[in-house]
Order: C-alpha cells, then sequence, then structure tokens
C-alpha cells in the first residue's frame, strides 16, 4: 500500500462523502415489508444519478465463481456479508438486523462502507452486537495513527469484543482501498499491536469489523457469495473507509 497523491486523496474523499450519503438514504428506507431487492434498486439508482457507478457490480473478487450481480450487498440475520439481494429477493420483518455493504466508484477513486441497521425492534443481543461491532470499529479507527501498525488496528477490535459473548469472524476483514476495491493490506480483526506493515501518512483502509453471536465459523452459500454463520446465529458488520493524515485517521464514508 502506497501513501495517495493529493489528487487521490481528494477523488477518495468526494467518493466517500457520496457513498456515505448513499447508505445515509437506504437507512431511511429500512423497515418492514420492504424487500431487498427496493433497496438494492434505490442504491443502484442513486449511485447512477450522481454520476458514479456502483463498485460491486460486475466486480469478481480472487476466488468467487462469477461477476457480482448487485449493487448492494445486504446480508440479514445469520448472513453475515456479501448476501444477493436482487435473486431470490427476501422481504424484510420486524426484528430482522441486516447489514448494508456498498462501494461506489468516482472518477475512477473507489470507496467502500458499511451500516448494520435494526429493522423495528430488535432484540437486546441484536442491539448489543450492533453495539460492540460499531464501537469495534470507532477503536480500531482510533488506532490507525501514522508511524503504528496495521496490527494496532486488528489488535484494538479485537479488544473490543474481549468479555463479550460475540466471536469475530476471523477469514474476513478489512483492506485497502482507493483505486480498487480490494487492495493490499489485509486488514485482521483480531492480532497483536506493534505487528504487520507500517502505517503511514496519506494510506487508504477500509476497516470493517465482522462478528456473530455465536462461534464466528462460516459457510459459503450455493449463490457463491452469501457468507452465512455455521451455527445460524445473528452476525453484524460495520465498515468505514478511511485516510491516514499526520494527526489521526479520517472517515471519508461518514453516514449521516
Amino acid at each position: 500500500m502506497i501513501a495517495r497523491t493529493t489528487e487521490e486523496k481528494e477523488g477518495i474523499t468526494e467518493s466517500g462523502r457520496r457513498l456515505g450519503a448513499v447508505l445515509a438514504e437506504l437507512r431511511r428506507h429500512v423497515a418492514p415489508g420492504v424487500s431487498t431487492k427496493e433497496l438494492d434498486d434505490i442504491a443502484e439508482k442513486m449511485i447512477l444519478e450522481g454520476g458514479d457507478l456502483p463498485a460491486f457490480k460486475g466486480y469478481t473478487p480472487e476466488g468467487a465463481p462469477r461477476p457480482y450481480p448487485a449493487a448492494l450487498c445486504l446480508s440479514v440475520n445469520d448472513e453475515v456479508v456479501h448476501g444477493i439481494p436482487n435473486e431470490q429477493p427476501k422481504t424484510l420483518k420486524e426484528g430482522d438486523i441486516v447489514s448494508l455493504d456498498l462501494g461506489l466508484i468516482h472518477k475512477g477513486f473507489v470507496s467502500d462502507a458499511a451500516i448494520t441497521v435494526g429493522v423495528g425492534a430488535v432484540s437486546k443481543e441484536a442491539q448489543e452486537l450492533m453495539n460492540t461491532t460499531e464501537n469495534a470499529l470507532a477503536a480500531g479507527i482510533a488506532a490507525a495513527k501514522v508511524g503504528g501498525r496495521v496490527g494496532d488496528i486488528s489488535h484494538a477490535i479485537e479488544q473490543e469484543y474481549k468479555g463479550t459473548k460475540f466471536s469475530i469472524v476471523k477469514v474476513l476483514g478489512g483492506h485497502g482501498v482507493g483505486g480498487h476495491v480490494h487492495e493490499e493490506p489485509f486488514v485482521a480483526n483480531f492480532g497483536h499491536a506493534g505487528t504487520g506493515e507500517e502505517l503511514v501518512e496519506g494510506m487508504v483502509l477500509a476497516l470493517e469489523p465482522i462478528a456473530t453471536a455465536g462461534k464466528g465459523t462460516v459457510t459459503i452459500a450455493a449463490d457463491g457469495y452469501t457468507y452465512r454463520t455455521k451455527d445460524g446465529s445473528i452476525a453484524a458488520h460495520f465498515e468505514h473507509t478511511i485516510l491516514i493524515e499526520k494527526d489521526g485517521a479520517r472517515v471519508l464514508t461518514e453516514v449521516a
């Protein structure tokens, strides 16, 4: 991962701002009776109307069997990440929790972010899982400092789950972003401080703690994309694209 130029930083910043606005609008539409396809349609329409492109649609991650078919990754309850919203769409119901994971390309610059949202009133366990995972993201962002190491971020995220009944999904994690959806380095959600690649001013990373209310083990569905918990427990996922600056990390994908 190399430090970004001024032009790149400006482009990724604007990409992130636009992405945050789309996620904020999607969050307002999450309600009982809404279909996952409706949310995907809203996301794609907003992105295209802004003159941008959905980063995930048509993208084939390493190891995937086919290009991803939607703009939005939408994962409900025991779906962990990469749920496909427009193939066999689901209708959201009261008490569900739903991860909205979205990428946006603005003038060639890529941003990536996710939020997990409750559908109406959710269980105490679901709310605690969402709160803990959002706090873990905040801890990871706070640990992203010039002169530090990637492991500092990983360790800070992991510490937020200590003493809870929740489990980190260890096969998934954050990554570099900006020129492409997935870039080096991989940012695990667990690890040792002081290890890994050095963090330098101008780095752009997507940090994304992902955890379950069960054991944290997952399987991939027949669609080739959707990760589900093996034990049927619920999962939560929060993600921001950040820029590491001299005085700390700046979030580029704020969801107002």
